[in-house]
Protein backbone atom coordinates (compact mmCIF):
# COMPACT_ATOMS: atom_id res chain seq x y z
CA UNK A 1 0.00 0.00 0.00
CA UNK A 2 1.25 3.53 -1.02
CA UNK A 3 -0.29 6.64 0.65
CA UNK A 4 0.90 10.06 -1.89
CA UNK A 5 0.34 12.99 -0.18
CA UNK A 6 -0.71 16.56 -1.54
CA UNK A 7 2.08 18.60 -2.38
CA UNK A 8 0.76 21.07 0.15
CA UNK A 9 1.02 18.59 2.81
CA UNK A 10 2.78 19.34 5.99
CA UNK A 11 5.06 17.75 8.26
CA UNK A 12 2.65 17.06 11.08
CA UNK A 13 0.09 15.98 8.45
CA UNK A 14 2.52 13.03 7.26
CA UNK A 15 3.50 12.04 11.17
CA UNK A 16 -0.05 11.34 11.47
CA UNK A 17 -0.04 9.28 8.56
CA UNK A 18 2.25 7.34 9.58
CA UNK A 19 1.05 7.05 13.19
CA UNK A 20 -2.11 5.78 11.57
CA UNK A 21 0.24 3.32 9.83
CA UNK A 22 1.77 2.37 13.01
CA UNK A 23 -0.96 2.07 15.45
CA UNK A 24 -1.88 -1.39 12.79
CA UNK A 25 1.88 -2.81 13.88
CA UNK A 26 3.15 -2.22 10.33
CA UNK A 27 5.93 -0.57 9.07
CA UNK A 28 5.29 2.97 7.75
CA UNK A 29 8.10 4.16 5.19
CA UNK A 30 8.89 7.47 3.64
CA UNK A 31 9.87 8.32 0.43
CA UNK A 32 10.08 11.80 -0.22
CA UNK A 33 9.66 12.91 -4.10
CA UNK A 34 10.11 15.86 -6.45
CA UNK A 35 7.15 17.79 -5.68
CA UNK A 36 5.29 15.06 -2.83
CA UNK A 37 5.57 12.59 -0.53
CA UNK A 38 4.79 9.35 -0.43
CA UNK A 39 4.29 6.44 2.77
CA UNK A 40 4.54 3.11 1.81
CA UNK A 41 3.41 0.07 3.85
CA UNK A 42 5.86 -2.50 2.18
CA UNK A 43 5.05 -5.43 4.59
CA UNK A 44 2.01 -7.44 4.51
CA UNK A 45 -1.16 -6.07 5.43
CA UNK A 46 -4.03 -8.64 7.13
CA UNK A 47 -6.77 -8.59 4.60
CA UNK A 48 -9.21 -7.81 7.67
CA UNK A 49 -8.10 -4.78 7.82
CA UNK A 50 -6.59 -3.33 4.74
CA UNK A 51 -9.84 -2.24 3.13
CA UNK A 52 -10.80 -0.09 6.17
CA UNK A 53 -7.17 1.18 6.85
CA UNK A 54 -6.82 2.57 3.45
CA UNK A 55 -10.31 4.08 3.88
CA UNK A 56 -8.62 5.62 7.06
CA UNK A 57 -5.88 6.75 5.81
CA UNK A 58 -7.66 8.30 2.51
CA UNK A 59 -9.82 10.67 5.32
CA UNK A 60 -6.72 12.21 6.79
CA UNK A 61 -5.57 15.58 6.15
CA UNK A 62 -2.77 16.14 3.46
CA UNK A 63 -3.92 12.76 1.84
CA UNK A 64 -3.75 13.02 -1.93
CA UNK A 65 -5.12 9.24 -2.54
CA UNK A 66 -4.27 5.69 -1.61
CA UNK A 67 -2.94 3.03 -3.88
CA UNK A 68 -2.10 -0.81 -3.72
CA UNK A 69 1.43 -2.55 -4.80
CA UNK A 70 0.22 -5.61 -6.91
CA UNK A 71 3.50 -6.97 -7.94
CA UNK A 72 4.42 -9.80 -5.43
CA UNK A 73 7.89 -7.86 -4.37
CA UNK A 74 7.11 -4.32 -2.85
CA UNK A 75 9.67 -2.35 -2.04
CA UNK A 76 11.46 -2.97 -5.66
CA UNK A 77 8.11 -2.54 -7.59
CA UNK A 78 7.95 1.12 -9.34
CA UNK A 79 4.21 0.94 -8.40
CA UNK A 80 6.03 1.90 -4.65
CA UNK A 81 8.88 4.21 -5.22
CA UNK A 82 7.89 5.88 -8.89
CA UNK A 83 10.86 7.86 -9.05
CA UNK A 84 14.31 6.36 -10.41
CA UNK A 85 16.56 5.41 -7.58
CA UNK A 86 19.86 6.88 -7.97
CA UNK A 87 23.43 5.20 -5.82
CA UNK A 88 25.35 7.28 -4.86
CA UNK A 89 28.65 5.53 -3.62
CA UNK A 90 31.25 8.40 -2.54
CA UNK A 91 30.66 10.97 -5.33
CA UNK A 92 29.84 8.27 -8.05
CA UNK A 93 26.12 8.17 -8.87
CA UNK A 94 24.67 5.20 -10.46
CA UNK A 95 20.74 5.93 -12.40
CA UNK A 96 21.67 9.34 -13.07
CA UNK A 97 22.63 10.54 -16.60
CA UNK A 98 26.19 9.26 -16.62
CA UNK A 99 26.86 5.76 -17.15
CA UNK A 100 29.25 4.18 -14.65
CA UNK A 101 31.36 1.37 -16.25
CA UNK A 102 32.69 -1.31 -13.90
CA UNK A 103 36.19 -2.72 -15.21
CA UNK A 104 38.89 -4.92 -13.84
CA UNK A 105 39.83 -8.61 -13.72
CA UNK A 106 38.38 -11.33 -13.13
CA UNK A 107 40.65 -12.45 -10.03
CA UNK A 108 43.20 -10.30 -8.44
CA UNK A 109 46.40 -11.87 -8.93
CA UNK A 110 49.14 -9.87 -7.65
CA UNK A 111 49.49 -5.86 -7.02
CA UNK A 112 51.33 -5.34 -9.80
CA UNK A 113 48.30 -7.14 -12.35
CA UNK A 114 45.99 -4.53 -10.52
CA UNK A 115 47.85 -1.62 -10.42
CA UNK A 116 48.25 -1.82 -14.02
CA UNK A 117 44.72 -2.67 -14.44
CA UNK A 118 43.81 0.62 -12.47
CA UNK A 119 45.58 2.60 -14.35
CA UNK A 120 43.95 1.35 -17.57
CA UNK A 121 40.49 1.65 -16.17
CA UNK A 122 41.53 5.17 -14.71
CA UNK A 123 42.68 6.11 -18.02
CA UNK A 124 39.99 5.00 -20.14
CA UNK A 125 37.26 6.48 -18.12
CA UNK A 126 36.30 4.12 -15.78
CA UNK A 127 34.92 5.04 -12.39
CA UNK A 128 35.09 1.53 -10.78
CA UNK A 129 37.50 -1.65 -10.29
CA UNK A 130 36.56 -5.02 -9.74
CA UNK A 131 38.26 -7.92 -8.76
CA UNK A 132 37.83 -10.90 -7.26
CA UNK A 133 39.18 -12.09 -3.92
CA UNK A 134 36.52 -15.02 -3.30
CA UNK A 135 36.43 -16.47 -6.16
CA UNK A 136 33.20 -19.06 -6.64
CA UNK A 137 34.60 -21.57 -9.52
CA UNK A 138 33.03 -24.90 -10.34
CA UNK A 139 35.91 -26.82 -10.38
CA UNK A 140 37.48 -27.47 -6.97
CA UNK A 141 40.63 -27.23 -9.26
CA UNK A 142 40.76 -24.08 -10.32
CA UNK A 143 42.33 -20.74 -8.59
CA UNK A 144 40.04 -19.80 -5.64
CA UNK A 145 41.03 -16.28 -5.26
CA UNK A 146 43.56 -14.26 -3.14
CA UNK A 147 41.14 -14.01 -0.19
CA UNK A 148 41.55 -11.26 1.99
CA UNK A 149 45.41 -10.57 0.57
CA UNK A 150 43.23 -10.04 -2.71
CA UNK A 151 40.94 -7.16 -1.15
CA UNK A 152 44.45 -5.46 0.54
CA UNK A 153 45.69 -5.13 -2.76
CA UNK A 154 42.44 -4.12 -4.62
CA UNK A 155 41.28 -1.17 -1.97
CA UNK A 156 45.63 -0.24 -1.95
CA UNK A 157 45.11 0.00 -5.69
CA UNK A 158 41.60 1.89 -5.67
CA UNK A 159 42.64 4.10 -3.38
CA UNK A 160 45.86 5.16 -5.48
CA UNK A 161 43.70 5.70 -8.94
CA UNK A 162 40.85 7.40 -7.14
CA UNK A 163 38.47 4.52 -8.22
CA UNK A 164 35.96 2.93 -5.76
CA UNK A 165 35.90 -0.89 -5.59
CA UNK A 166 33.69 -3.92 -6.04
CA UNK A 167 34.10 -7.46 -5.32
CA UNK A 168 31.69 -10.54 -4.50
CA UNK A 169 31.15 -11.88 -1.28
CA UNK A 170 30.27 -15.38 -1.18
CA UNK A 171 28.87 -16.36 2.06
CA UNK A 172 27.00 -14.32 5.00
CA UNK A 173 29.42 -14.37 7.97
CA UNK A 174 31.95 -12.97 5.24
CA UNK A 175 29.93 -9.47 4.93
CA UNK A 176 31.91 -7.57 7.78
CA UNK A 177 35.19 -8.69 6.09
CA UNK A 178 34.38 -7.95 2.46
CA UNK A 179 32.44 -4.14 3.49
CA UNK A 180 35.55 -3.19 5.43
CA UNK A 181 38.30 -3.15 2.19
CA UNK A 182 35.45 -2.64 -0.42
CA UNK A 183 32.80 0.27 -1.69
CA UNK A 184 30.41 -2.15 -3.66
CA UNK A 185 29.69 -5.97 -2.36
CA UNK A 186 28.98 -8.25 -5.29
CA UNK A 187 26.82 -10.85 -4.58
CA UNK A 188 27.51 -13.22 -7.84
CA UNK A 189 24.54 -15.19 -10.20
CA UNK A 190 25.59 -18.28 -7.60
CA UNK A 191 24.31 -17.03 -4.44
CA UNK A 192 21.12 -14.53 -6.17
CA UNK A 193 18.83 -17.02 -4.21
CA UNK A 194 21.22 -17.36 -1.34
CA UNK A 195 18.72 -15.81 1.42
CA UNK A 196 20.96 -15.97 4.96
CA UNK A 197 23.64 -14.07 2.43
CA UNK A 198 20.84 -11.60 0.74
CA UNK A 199 19.68 -11.10 4.60
CA UNK A 200 23.25 -10.31 5.98
CA UNK A 201 23.84 -7.97 2.96
CA UNK A 202 21.40 -6.25 3.90
CA UNK A 203 21.65 -5.36 7.34
CA UNK A 204 25.26 -4.46 6.48
CA UNK A 205 23.73 -1.29 4.64
CA UNK A 206 26.47 -1.77 2.69
CA UNK A 207 26.15 -0.82 -1.36
CA UNK A 208 25.33 -4.00 -3.32
CA UNK A 209 24.99 -4.98 -6.78
CA UNK A 210 22.92 -7.79 -7.35
CA UNK A 211 23.90 -9.85 -10.71
CA UNK A 212 20.48 -12.45 -11.98
CA UNK A 213 20.39 -16.01 -11.51
CA UNK A 214 21.33 -17.87 -14.98
CA UNK A 215 17.53 -18.83 -14.61
CA UNK A 216 15.65 -16.75 -13.28
CA UNK A 217 12.84 -15.14 -13.77
CA UNK A 218 12.45 -11.14 -13.57
CA UNK A 219 10.32 -12.02 -10.41
CA UNK A 220 12.78 -14.12 -8.82
CA UNK A 221 15.43 -11.83 -9.41
CA UNK A 222 13.39 -8.83 -8.21
CA UNK A 223 12.47 -10.55 -5.00
CA UNK A 224 15.77 -11.55 -4.33
CA UNK A 225 16.84 -7.83 -4.41
CA UNK A 226 13.63 -7.36 -1.80
CA UNK A 227 15.51 -8.80 0.76
CA UNK A 228 17.99 -6.54 0.41
CA UNK A 229 15.43 -3.70 0.78
CA UNK A 230 13.06 -5.55 3.27
CA UNK A 231 16.60 -5.61 5.95
CA UNK A 232 17.18 -1.69 5.61
CA UNK A 233 19.61 -1.60 2.61
CA UNK A 234 18.49 1.03 0.39
CA UNK A 235 21.68 1.31 -1.94
CA UNK A 236 20.87 -1.49 -4.58
CA UNK A 237 21.87 -2.39 -8.01
CA UNK A 238 20.58 -5.02 -10.02
CA UNK A 239 22.91 -6.67 -12.58
CA UNK A 240 22.06 -8.73 -16.05
CA UNK A 241 25.15 -11.19 -16.71
CA UNK A 242 22.96 -13.36 -18.77
CA UNK A 243 20.78 -16.41 -19.11
CA UNK A 244 21.76 -20.09 -19.96
CA UNK A 245 22.12 -20.56 -23.76
CA UNK A 246 20.36 -22.71 -26.24
CA UNK A 247 23.42 -23.00 -28.03
CA UNK A 248 26.72 -23.03 -26.14
CA UNK A 249 28.57 -23.86 -29.35
CA UNK A 250 29.58 -19.66 -29.95
CA UNK A 251 28.68 -18.29 -27.08
CA UNK A 252 29.07 -18.87 -22.30
CA UNK A 253 25.52 -17.50 -22.20
CA UNK A 254 23.07 -15.32 -23.44
CA UNK A 255 22.80 -11.54 -22.52
CA UNK A 256 19.18 -11.22 -22.22
CA UNK A 257 18.70 -7.24 -22.94
CA UNK A 258 15.12 -7.90 -22.85
CA UNK A 259 15.81 -7.64 -18.89
CA UNK A 260 16.83 -3.84 -19.09
CA UNK A 261 13.67 -2.28 -20.58
CA UNK A 262 11.24 -4.40 -18.44
CA UNK A 263 13.34 -4.01 -15.26
CA UNK A 264 13.83 0.04 -15.82
CA UNK A 265 9.56 -0.44 -16.32
CA UNK A 266 8.35 -2.43 -13.21
CA UNK A 267 11.67 -1.37 -10.85
CA UNK A 268 13.04 2.37 -9.81
CA UNK A 269 16.60 0.72 -8.90
CA UNK A 270 19.67 1.13 -11.52
CA UNK A 271 20.30 -1.66 -13.74
CA UNK A 272 24.02 -2.75 -14.75
CA UNK A 273 24.54 -5.34 -17.62
CA UNK A 274 27.59 -7.38 -17.70
CA UNK A 275 28.44 -8.31 -21.30
CA UNK A 276 31.40 -10.13 -20.42
CA UNK A 277 29.55 -12.87 -18.53
CA UNK A 278 26.88 -12.83 -20.87
CA UNK A 279 28.80 -13.44 -23.78
CA UNK A 280 32.24 -15.21 -22.39
CA UNK A 281 33.95 -13.99 -26.11
CA UNK A 282 35.98 -10.99 -25.73
CA UNK A 283 35.59 -10.30 -29.29
CA UNK A 284 31.34 -9.73 -28.67
CA UNK A 285 32.09 -7.43 -25.97
CA UNK A 286 32.16 -4.14 -27.35
CA UNK A 287 28.70 -5.00 -29.87
CA UNK A 288 26.81 -5.98 -26.63
CA UNK A 289 28.02 -3.17 -24.53
CA UNK A 290 26.83 -0.79 -26.67
CA UNK A 291 23.60 -2.42 -27.12
CA UNK A 292 23.06 -2.09 -23.61
CA UNK A 293 23.07 1.13 -23.17
CA UNK A 294 20.85 1.40 -26.23
CA UNK A 295 18.39 -0.51 -24.25
CA UNK A 296 18.77 1.89 -21.11
CA UNK A 297 21.37 0.34 -18.96
CA UNK A 298 22.69 2.51 -16.18
CA UNK A 299 26.00 1.07 -16.42
CA UNK A 300 28.66 -1.65 -17.42
CA UNK A 301 30.54 -4.43 -16.22
CA UNK A 302 33.47 -5.22 -18.34
CA UNK A 303 36.42 -7.29 -17.21
CA UNK A 304 39.94 -6.50 -18.52
CA UNK A 305 42.58 -7.71 -17.74
CA UNK A 306 46.38 -6.14 -18.70
CA UNK A 307 47.07 -10.30 -20.76
CA UNK A 308 44.06 -12.04 -20.77
CA UNK A 309 46.36 -14.70 -22.20
CA UNK A 310 47.68 -15.45 -19.44
CA UNK A 311 44.69 -14.31 -16.79
CA UNK A 312 44.10 -17.07 -13.61
CA UNK A 313 40.62 -16.96 -15.02
CA UNK A 314 38.23 -15.46 -17.42
CA UNK A 315 41.09 -14.81 -19.77
CA UNK A 316 38.37 -15.62 -23.25
CA UNK A 317 35.94 -12.79 -22.04
CA UNK A 318 38.52 -10.29 -21.03
CA UNK A 319 39.28 -7.32 -22.91
CA UNK A 320 43.04 -6.15 -22.55
CA UNK A 321 43.22 -2.26 -21.69
CA UNK A 322 43.87 -0.83 -25.44
CA UNK A 323 40.35 -2.49 -25.95
CA UNK A 324 38.92 -0.91 -23.26
CA UNK A 325 39.91 2.37 -24.55
CA UNK A 326 38.35 1.78 -27.76
CA UNK A 327 35.00 0.93 -25.90
CA UNK A 328 34.63 3.79 -24.10
CA UNK A 329 35.41 6.01 -26.85
CA UNK A 330 32.33 4.58 -28.47
CA UNK A 331 30.24 4.25 -25.58
CA UNK A 332 31.08 8.22 -25.81
CA UNK A 333 30.04 8.51 -29.05
CA UNK A 334 26.31 6.61 -28.38
CA UNK A 335 25.81 7.92 -25.05
CA UNK A 336 24.19 11.29 -25.85
CA UNK A 337 21.78 9.65 -28.58
CA UNK A 338 20.04 8.39 -25.45
CA UNK A 339 20.44 11.62 -22.96
CA UNK A 340 23.14 9.68 -21.22
CA UNK A 341 27.18 10.77 -20.87
CA UNK A 342 30.61 9.14 -20.62
CA UNK A 343 33.31 10.96 -18.83
CA UNK A 344 35.95 11.05 -21.21
CA UNK A 345 39.41 9.41 -21.52
CA UNK A 346 42.20 10.42 -19.47
CA UNK A 347 44.83 8.51 -20.82
CA UNK A 348 44.81 9.11 -24.75
CA UNK A 349 43.51 10.35 -27.99
CA UNK A 350 42.05 7.24 -29.52
CA UNK A 351 39.57 7.11 -32.21
CA UNK A 352 36.46 5.39 -31.75
CA UNK A 353 36.79 2.79 -34.46
CA UNK A 354 36.99 -0.94 -34.34
CA UNK A 355 41.02 -2.23 -35.47
CA UNK A 356 42.23 -5.82 -35.37
CA UNK A 357 42.48 -5.63 -31.87
CA UNK A 358 39.07 -5.03 -30.69
CA UNK A 359 37.96 -8.01 -33.60
CA UNK A 360 40.43 -10.28 -30.92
Amino acid sequence: MIVVMAVSASEAEIQQVVAAIEAQSLHALIMPGGERVAIGVPSAIPPEIREDLAQTLGLLSGVDHVAHVSRPYKLASREFHRADTVVEVKGVHFGGPQIQVMTGPCSIESYQQMATAAKAAKDAGATVLRGGAFKPRTSPYSFQGLQEEGLKILRQVGEENGLITISEVMQPDLVELVASYVDILQIGARNMQNFPLLIEAGRSRHPVMLKRGPSATFDEFLLAAEYLLHNDNQQVLLCERGVHPVDRSYTRNTLDLNAVPVLKEVSHLPVIVDPSHGTGVSRYVPAMALAAIAAGADGLMIEMHPNPRVALSDGAQSLTPAQLQLLMARLAQLAPAVGRFVIPLTGGDLKPQMNANERG
